[in-house]
């Protein structure tokens, strides 16, 4: 029964990384959806965020199947509980490369975004597809370091997406505010993007270590 357990857990843990993985693939469509005004590509990003909605029913339902009929305790129910919150912020991570999807395609077949932007966007689509799977990488090794690692690419997002309101802001802009609330929200996406990579990395911490990063230095959670 313990063998048969510990199994399970191994499955859970699994489940979450591949998780990771597909919504990294999703994301990384709906970047050059946007990029490119591409139908096809924003079109599969979209019928496929149900696959990534069953993903974190499925390791949900696995986590309380455990909860209930297991007891676990010390990491063991760390694990579980963490798996629950990551996989919430997995699945909108999936939501938010929905979103961008839906912007390549309200505004097709003209481009959302105003060719000066774009190199942003590329760059900020790249971070956050590295740091998904990283993620990925973090839940399968439990690594302190690497998970703690991922706050540095996470500030690049900030910092392109911070930029780019002065961007829409100069003088110069002449795309007219359309395409400003357009830039506006898809970089909010980006950025939120990245934050619930880094919330699922802290989520690892905390099964290693028993401690939240980010409520304290010392704060059990």
């Amino acid at each position: 029964m313990r063998e048969q357990y510990h199994v399970e857990l191994e499955e859970l843990a699994g489940n979450l990384a591949n998780m990771s993985v597909q919504v990294a693939n999703a994301m990384e469509k709906a970047t050059k959806a946007l990029l490119n005004a591409d139908l096809s590509l924003a079109e599969q990003v979209i019928g496929g965020d149900a696959v990534i909605d069953d993903a974190r029913a499925e390791c949900e339902e696995q986590a309380y199947a455990l909860l209930a009929l297991q007891a676990p305790v010390a990491t063991d129910l760390r694990t579980v509980l963490a798996v629950i919150h990551a996989a919430e912020s997995l699945e909108r991570m999936g939501d938010l490369a929905l979103h961008v999807a839906k912007a390549a395609r309200r505004r097709h077949p003209d481009n959302a975004l105003p060719v000066p932007v774009r190199p942003y966007f590329a760059e900020m689509g790249e971070a956050v597809v590295r740091l998904a799977l990283r993620t990925e990488e973090v839940i399968k090794s439990k690594d302190v370091e690497a998970a703690r690692s991922l706050e540095a690419e996470d500030d690049q997002v900030d910092e392109i997406h911070r930029h780019l309101f002065s961007v829409i802001m100069a003088k110069d802009w002449e795309f007219g505010v359309p395409a400003a609330v357009d830039v506006t929200l898809l970089g909010r996406f980006y950025e939120r993007y990245a934050d619930h990579a880094v919330s699922v990395a802290k989520r690892m911490v905390f099964v290693s270590t028993g401690k939240m990063p980010g409520y304290g230095a010392d704060e059990d959670i």
